[in-house]
Parts: structure tokens; C-alpha cells; sequence
């Protein structure tokens, strides 16, 4: 997908297209405590011309788009969009010179454009955003991409929204990689699949005749790292996005779990328990001799890396209940971090380094934060069995699994905010666990 700035097509709009003015103070706070909820209009994309592309016409794109746009500012809490349906349509020539005086009951205006030749040309998306009670334009972007790939413009069009309303960084045009389960509980196939951040897009990976779990997409986002149980073997994979391909990086007759990257993308670290004793283990990502990296009786598990590669986050029992622990990357200086009732499980590192997010097991499973130090600790859901965070790009929002109670207990992606109202489910076609949130797309 090529991105560029919308004043490269100034020939296009001729007079109607001016230089963007100086921005204005309409912006959100992603605390939800000032301005959220902000009203935002999304009317759909008016074409330049009606053309047909494989993936429906420019008109129909434009819709689309649109509505991507609005549900991904909606997913993220921050935003009361209205649009495109049930708002009035605009024309080609308004995309640049805004009717202001028809969405006064609203406070940011979103249009753009959708240019094509038809057929498989590329398609380009024109995306602008304008302060109403200020009449004034506050960002613009553009991008080109194949028709198959329209959702990824409308996901960079709402990720440019977002940064420039939050000041924060975007999230939007990510992947999820994550385990669709399906069959009887006590016989569940387990498949690797992904899909777009907000459900979309989704593909099976694995065919399920081996069990697959808790994947990781590498900083590249070119490779996932997995665990695979298959004839009582327990292997370490790591899947070639690209080329389908896969190979292992190791093999055990160990129990053997939890595979995490390190932010170079050189090693990985991965959990294995031998004679009773459950370690942490040190892997380069192209295979070798794994270095063993906790010694203390007892089970320690997990490994998250802080986001400079120095630290490590994990749990252990070692104090005779499940605990986190921060260690050097080499694993000298373990030190307990967690000192509040209940147990603690699953932790991971927030990418901006702030925060480390967790499974907090106190009667229920729930979704917790804490700072590196162990202080500030903060609960964000509140369901019977919350567990497995994973942090967007940015580090403002954490996707996990939410496991409903009975006989079957299936389990479903959800996604929360840091202020742990912002609440909702991802659809998967499947049941589905142990979701893990890659960066964002290059």
C-alpha cells in the first residue's frame, strides 16, 4: 500500500483544493474523562467516476469505506460517529470544500474520495478531516492500494483520525493472530488463524490435525511463532506469512509452551518443564540449543520482553502461589513485582514500556495493569473468566479471551481500553483463544 500526501493531486481538485490551514484544538482524551464521545460524521465516499473494480463498484467502495471508517472509531470508544447511512450524501466536489452549515450537530467532519480506472488498477482513497464549528481542515491523507485491500485504506483513513483527535499513536491497520477452536471440550481442534483488527479479513493457517497454541506475530510481521502438539511431540514452529512455508525451531518430548519474541526478532523465549521443574528457555529464532534462564524451584512460566529488549516480565510459583517477576534479559535480577491478594498469571509487556498487562485470578479471571514496579494496580474487566492480554500497537488497548461459564465453556476474542469501559467482542467465525495483537502494517 503506497500513503502520500493529498496535496500531490492538487491538479485533480484544481481551484477547489487549497493548502490545509493551521490546525485547529479539537481534539479527544484517551483517558474518557474530557471530550470523549466526540461526534464525528462519516458520509460515504463519492467516487470521481463509476467505474467497476473485483471489489464492487467505486460508488459501492466508497460506502464501504466509509463504513469501516465509522466502526472503527466507534470500536475505539473515543467517538459517537454517525454515517454513512443516515446521513446525507455528498458530492465529489464537497470533499474539499465542506458544506459546513449541514453538519452542524456534529463536531468533525469526515470525507474523501475514490479514484479508479477500473477493473484490477489500483484504487485511490482520498481521506480529509474538518473541524465544523472551526470550518477549518485539521489532517488529510491519501493511499493507493489494490481493490482486494480497499479495508486497509479505510483502516489507515480511521488510524489518521484517531492520531490526529487523540494525539496518540494508531492501532487500526493491524492483524490479530489467535487460536479458532471448535468441537466437544474435551476434544477441541485448535487452529492458527488470522484476521484484521476489527474480526475482517480471516484466514485458517493451520488445518487443525495438530494441536496449535499461543502464537506471536515477529516485529516484522513477516513470521508467527507457535507451538504444535502433535504424536505426543512438542514442537516450536515459526509460519512464513509470506510463503506459506514453516520450520521448526525446536522439538521436545517436554511439556512445552508459551514461544515469545524478542523486539530484535534474533531469539525466542519459550517455557519448558523437565523433571517436574518448569523453566524459562532462551532460543535463537533459527533454531539451536536453547539457554536455560531460571533455575529457582517451581514453575516459572510465560517471558515478555520489555519493549528495549532489556527486560524480561514472567510468572512463577516459587512463592508457593503464582506471582509476576521482572528479570534482566540475561536472567539475573529476578525480583517479585506483585504484592496484592490473588494470583497473577499471563503478563505482558505494554509496547509503550509503561505498563505491564496480566490475568489476575482472585475467585474470577480478569484483566488487570499494573507499572513495571508492581505499583498502580488496575482492574479493567469484569467477566467470569477473562484471561491472555495482548496490547495494541500503541499500547492503549488489550485484546484477550473471555471463556463463558457452563458445560461447554466456550471461549470468544474481546477487546478493552485503558479505562475499562470501552468493552467489546471481536467476531470470529469460530470460538476463539488466545489472541495476540501484531504491530502495526508496513
Amino acid at each position: 500500500m503506497k500513503a502520500f500526501g493529498l496535496s500531490a493531486l492538487a491538479v485533480m481538485f484544481a481551484a477547489a483544493f487549497v493548502a490545509a490551514p493551521v490546525q485547529a484544538q479539537l481534539s479527544v482524551d484517551v483517558t474518557g474523562e474530557i471530550d470523549s464521545n466526540l461526534k464525528i460524521v462519516v458520509p460515504a465516499l463519492p467516487p470521481q467516476a463509476e467505474v467497476s473494480t473485483p471489489a464492487g463498484s467505486s460508488t459501492e467502495l466508497g460506502r464501504k469505506i466509509a463504513e469501516v471508517i465509522a466502526t472503527d472509531l466507534k470500536g475505539s470508544g473515543l467517538f459517537d460517529p454517525s454515517g454513512p447511512g443516515g446521513v446525507p450524501a455528498i458530492a465529489f466536489p464537497e470533499v474539499t470544500n465542506p458544506a459546513y452549515d449541514k453538519w452542524g450537530a456534529y463536531q468533525a467532519l469526515v470525507q474523501g474520495f475514490v479514484r479508479t480506472t477500473g477493473g484490477e488498477a489500483d484504487i485511490t482513497v482520498g481521506c480529509y478531516l474538518y473541524d465544523v464549528a472551526l470550518k477549518q481542515e485539521l489532517t488529510r491523507q491519501g493511499y493507493v492500494v489494490a481493490p482486494r485491500d480497499w479495508r486497509r485504506a479505510a483502516h489507515k483513513c480511521a488510524d489518521a483520525i484517531y492520531a490526529r483527535l487523540s494525539g496518540e499513536s494508531p492501532f487500526f491497520d493491524s492483524r490479530i493472530a489467535y487460536i479458532a477452536e471448535s468441537g466437544p471440550k474435551g476434544n477441541r481442534t485448535k487452529r492458527l488463524a488470522i484476521m484484521d483488527s476489527d474480526g475482517a479479513n480471516h484466514r485458517f493457517i493451520t488445518n487443525g490435525q495438530s494441536i496449535a497454541l499461543t502464537p506471536r506475530f515477529s516485529p516484522d510481521y513477516k513470521s508467527i511463532v507457535y507451538v504444535s502438539y502433535l504424536n505426543n511431540r512438542v514442537r516450536i514452529y515459526v509460519y512464513d506469512i509470506g510463503t506459506g512455508r514453516q520450520r521448526l525451531v525446536t522439538e521436545s518430548n517436554n511439556p512445552t509452551f508459551a514461544p515469545r519474541w524478542s523486539p530484535d526478532g534474533r531469539n525466542i523465549l519459550f517455557s519448558m518443564a523437565v523433571a517436574g521443574n518448569t523453566d524459562i528457555y532462551r532460543v535463537p529464532a533459527s533454531g539451536g540449543t536453547p539457554t536455560r534462564l531460571t533455575t529457582a524451584p517451581g514453575i516459572d512460566v510465560g517471558g515478555s520482553y520489555s519493549p528495549d529488549g532489556t527486560r524480561i516480565v514472567f510468572e512463577s510459583d516459587r512463592s508457593g502461589s503464582q506471582q509476576i517477576y521482572v528479570m534482566n534479559a540475561d536472567g539475573s535480577g529476578q525480583r517479585r513485582i506483585s504484592h496484592g491478594g490473588g494470583r497473577y498469571a499471563t503478563p505482558e509487556w505494554s509496547p509503550r514500556g509503561d505498563l505491564i498487562a496480566f490475568t489476575k485470578i482472585s475467585g474470577d479471571f480478569k484483566i488487570a495493569v499494573m507499572t513495571p514496579t508492581g505499583d498502580n494496580e488496575r482492574i479493567l474487566t469484569n467477566g467470569w473468566q477473562d484471561e491472555q492480554p495482548t496490547w495494541s500497537p500503541n499500547g492503549r488497548v488489550l485484546q484477550f479471551f473471555r471463556t463463558t461459564p457452563g458445560r461447554e465453556g466456550s471461549s470468544q476474542v474481546w477487546q478493552v481500553d485503558l479505562t475499562g469501559v470501552n468493552e467489546r467482542r471481536i467476531p470470529t467465525p469460530l470460538s476463539g483463544s488466545d489472541p495476540a495483537w501484531g504491530p502495526l502494517l508496513p
